[in-house]
């Protein structure tokens, strides 16, 4: 067995408190890692500094490395974790930025970075799209990285597992009143990947956003593994803060595909509508 255990953290940054919520992850990433031994933490899209920013992401946005990466870098170390977790990141252009998420592992290192490629709605205006989808190979298996809207894209996950990933770590803003598209989509892309998916959704509301939640951890048979979907206020109903711990099993990735066939019995040769523009 290749057992390895995953945090999914259910948080809600302060809107453009950068240095705020950088405190609250690394107490998250201690109060996770001092009651056991975690392999992997994944936080939520845009958590060091909130989405609706408009303009002020400019401010925000960081190279990578830099010192946000630098420091989450350095608990990763402390605790002997790794961390993926979304940010603002720029070029050395200043005014391109990009959606990012960010992995980095228990040796302190960066280990790899993705920019988000389905842009949704004002995102257009703030960010630029991204253009490769990374598999990171790591001592606990192969990692790939997916944030918010990629989900509803069949094409990236199936893309990320052809590439070799065994768990894809997707960090979301997804939104209360759509948090049903959201559930069905996690559960989903792992059904008909046979990948496990750890799915980190923030909570909270910014400016005219309410975010919903309900972030889980879901096995290669669609098995909801570890949830907080009842994180909820008992006066609100509202999904609050916490995080959720599996213990999974990344050898059933490769039971349940040489099971179910679902790689294997593609026709590749007959999908040539799907690389064609709309």
């Amino acid at each position: 067995m290749r057992e390895i255990t995953v945090a999914i953290v259910q948080m809600k940054p302060r809107l453009g408190e950068a240095e705020e919520n950088l405190v609250k992850m690394t107490e998250m990433v201690s109060k996770i890692a001092s009651q056991q031994k975690v392999d992997l933490i994944v936080f939520p899209e845009l958590i060091t500094s909130g989405n609706e920013l408009g303009l002020r992401f400019t401010e925000l946005a960081q190279r990578v490395p830099g010192p946000t990466v630098n420091l989450l870098a350095q608990r990763a170390n402390e605790y002997g974790v790794f961390i993926a977790f979304g940010m603002v990141t720029k070029e050395r252009v200043e005014s391109v930025l990009y959606n990012s998420a960010v992995l980095v592992g228990p040796d302190g290192e960066l280990l790899d970075m993705y920019n988000k490629i389905h842009l949704r709605g004002e995102e257009r205006m703030a960010f630029r799209e991204g253009f490769k989808l990374p598999v990171v190979p790591t001592e606990i298996g192969n990692i790939g990285l997916m944030i918010g809207y990629d989900l509803a894209f069949p094409e990236v996950a199936r893309s990320l597992v052809l590439d070799g990933a065994e768990i894809i770590c997707v960090m979301a803003n997804w939104e209360a009143a759509n948090i049903d598209e959201w559930k069905t989509y996690v559960r989903a892309r792992a059904y008909e990947n046979s990948v496990f998916i750890a799915a980190a959704n923030r909570v909270g509301e910014d400016v005219t956003l309410n975010f919903g939640g309900e972030s889980m951890v879901v096995g290669p048979r669609g098995q909801i593994v570890a949830s907080l979907a009842g994180e909820t206020d008992a006066d609100t109903g509202a999904p609050q803060e916490g995080f959720a711990v599996a213990r999974i099993d990344l050898d059933e990735v490769r039971k349940f595909r040489e099971e179910f066939q679902f790689i294997q019995n593609r026709q590749p040769a007959v999908y040539k509508a799907l690389v064609r523009k709309y």
